[in-house]
């Protein structure tokens, strides 16, 4: 992906053929390589997405679709110091940089009994006998150009297998960085967890840049529970400002299975997380929760859908947004009830908070319901600090930046503090310190 956009002309989806063939011809198995054509013949047909489409009307990607991103070269120098300032003490860690696996930087401890950890490039063939029939088979990229794009480039990526009864007693922890290789890049990553009948297992999947690193991210990430699993799943996205991060996340479970997905995005100029839940079991859950925070003219988009397939079902979701600057927000949600889904529990929340006058956010939740005895709830908040309570912290001597501050810590910790794996939330929670106005004085009160 050499070269330059005469003109800020946008690209043409073929223009990416020679990265598909590059793609092809390493050593692969057959129904990988037609994966591969597949995906790629849906990323020509569908083209770049503009605001003239529904699903992205309020997300403008016409920035990606004007740069030429290269390969990142093999040889780029890596940010020891990005890797060491995300790495969680006692987690079993897998590192991809530049979305190549790199073992030396990887955890060197014994594979967890019951678990099968393995990278896609040097997957041995029982892994991949296991991975074939599973592989991109339920992430949905037929109008997702960007994870179609993904799917046919994809270089290399991490599969978790955990098998049935298996529980594990730390976090598996999966780190892809992006390095500042000196010119635009595109990295594709990719994660795929199969957490076997009755296994337990808590994953955290973990984006970050060198400063400067300019790059497109477009992951690629599918959870398969299957009947009684039960799996925590982090993703935290903390890229360089001058990052493009485009992901898809697919989460499916099987009878009385229970998923729950919190993703926290901190970085990048333009982050959009698609995020497809399919309750395909009866009796199963799932909880997807999200928080961002912006500021500049950063914009972050999480589209999601929730498909309840089957009866007896519950799916809670909280998405919180806090803005300043000129930043924007978009958050679509869509619960969508067959009508075999008899008993469905839903609920969805969107809360967002505006630091300033120009930032914006655009929600727009939705229920779609084609069965008769649920419960499914809905709603949407997007307002400035309550000003009583404002008034509440100054009448107790606070000073008007320093509540202002203790307020917002206050609505954003929440979510954070769901967080179960101890050294993320305490970081997350660093993070948020440092990233709000009067941050020492937060500190000091909390």
């Amino acid at each position: 992906m050499s070269g330059g956009a005469a003109g800020g002309t946008l690209l043409a989806p073929a223009d990416y053929a020679p990265e598909l063939e590059q793609a092809l011809a390493r050593p692969q198995p057959a129904a990988l390589r037609r994966l591969r054509e597949r995906a790629f013949g849906c990323f020509v047909e569908r083209g770049f997405p503009t605001v003239a489409d529904e699903d992205w009307r309020n997300t403008n990607v016409a920035p990606v679709a004007r740069q030429r991103f290269a390969p990142p070269p093999a040889d780029a120098a890596t940010a020891m110091a990005d890797v060491a300032a995300v790495r969680l003490p006692g987690a079993h860690e897998l590192v991809f940089v530049d979305g190549r696996f790199r073992r030396d930087l990887s955890s060197q401890d014994a594979t967890p009994s019951g678990v099968l950890i393995t990278d896609l490039a040097t997957a041995p063939g029982t892994a991949w006998a296991r991975l074939e029939p599973e592989l991109g088979r339920r992430a949905d990229f037929v109008d997702r150009p960007f994870a179609a794009l993904s799917t046919a480039l994809f270089e290399d990526g991490a599969a978790i297998l955990i098998e049935r009864g298996a529980e594990l007693a730390a976090p598996l922890h999966v780190i892809f960085l992006t390095t500042a290789a000196g010119q635009p890049t595109a990295v594709f990553p990719r994660l795929f967890v199969h957490a076997g009948e009755r296994s337990r297992a808590t994953i955290v999947e973990t984006y970050v840049g060198a400063a400067g690193a300019t790059a497109l991210v477009a992951p690629v990430t599918e959870i398969v529970a299957a009947p009684e699993a039960i799996v925590d799943h982090y993703k935290l996205q903390r890229e360089s400002i001058e990052t493009y991060h485009l992901g898809l996340l697919h989460v499916e479970t099987a009878r009385a299975a229970n998923v729950s997905s919190q993703s926290f995005s901190l970085g990048a100029a333009l982050a959009r997380h698609d995020v497809q839940a399919v309750l395909a079991g009866e009796g199963s859950e799932v909880t997807l929760n999200g928080l961002y925070l912006v500021r500049g003219n950063q914009l972050a988009d999480f589209h999601m859908r929730v498909d309840h397939a089957k009866p007896h079902t519950t799916s809670h979701e909280l998405f919180k947004g806090v803005l300043d600057g000129r930043s924007r927000g978009v958050f679509n949600g869509r619960i969508h009830v067959h009508p075999q889904a008899q008993k469905t529990d839903a609920k969805q929340t969107s809360r967002n908070l505006l630091l300033s006058a120009e930032s914006l956010v655009n929600a727009n939740p939705q229920l779609e319901i084609f069965a008769d005895d649920v419960k499914c709830t809905h709603g949407s908040t997007v307002g400035q600090l309550d000003e009583l309570a404002v008034f509440y912290l100054r009448s107790r001597g606070i000073g008007l930046e320093a509540a202002r501050s203790l307020l917002t810590y206050a609505f954003a910790a929440d979510l954070i503090e769901r967080t179960r794996v101890a050294d993320l939330r305490q970081g997350l929670q660093e993070y948020l310190l440092g990233w709000i106005p009067q941050g020492e004085v937060v500190r000091d009160a909390v």
